[in-house]
């Protein structure tokens, strides 16, 4: 099993959101809700500081040069507020002894092993692997890929758990089974589904999808 971060096991609107905010305000632009900055989340931070740039009516703004004060910002606050979704400590101590579990985020690696360490999850997962790595961001399906074949595992015994479409396209491109956590912050009700995934209300809905898939 290959697990998003943001969205899937931690709530981290709020400190992505005060990071961008902090930038913007910086630059001179009004900051924006965290529900707006939240939406602008999933494809990388890169991607993130583009949107925001774009949303606060700062496009003379470098990109290159925001990215880099965004990513200091952000490090000062990884854990300031966000926390785990409730039960998903849980569920990964249930999953752990029976499944090998893998992170695929495109969030800086270093970021996301902080976060990991921090909220003391870090030890269930055998691969994590972040935006700033060798392989291309999702929904390309490298990194997938690549934990897939670490783990010795077959595509068809893979289930990638993620909130976004940018999960459900990269579990698509990789040919596995992708399991949907529609309490997460990057979940849509205009996800194009077609009615094979499976649809997680709740962290603990996970264990009680894959029981009934196996």
């Amino acid at each position: 099993m290959v697990f998003d971060l943001d969205g899937t096991l931690i709530d981290s609107r709020r400190d992505l959101a005060d990071a961008a905010n902090a930038l913007i305000i910086e630059l001179g632009g009004q900051p924006l809700a965290v529900d707006e900055v939240s939406r602008m989340v999933g494809e990388g931070a890169a991607m993130l500081v583009r949107r925001a740039l774009t949303a606060s009516q700062l496009p003379g703004v470098s990109v290159a040069a925001a990215l880099e004060r965004f990513l200091a910002l952000y490090d000062e606050r990884l854990l300031a507020h966000t926390r785990l979704y409730d039960g998903v400590a849980d569920v990964l101590g249930e999953l752990s002894p029976e499944h090998a579990l893998g992170l695929l985020t495109n969030k800086p690696l270093g970021a996301t092993r902080q976060i990991l360490e921090g909220l003391q999850i870090a030890s269930f997962f055998r691969w994590v692997l972040g935006g700033d790595g060798p392989h291309p961001r999702k929904p390309d399906p490298a990194g997938l890929l690549h934990i897939v074949e670490r783990a010795h595992a077959a595509i068809d015994e893979t289930t990638m758990v993620g909130d976004s479409a940018i999960d459900l396209a990269t579990a698509r491109a990789a040919g596995c089974a992708a399991c949907l956590a529609k309490y997460g912050f990057g979940y849509r009700d205009n996800l194009p589904l077609r009615g094979d995934e499976l649809i997680a209300s709740t962290p603990r809905d996970i264990l009680t999808l894959l029981d009934r898939r196996a």
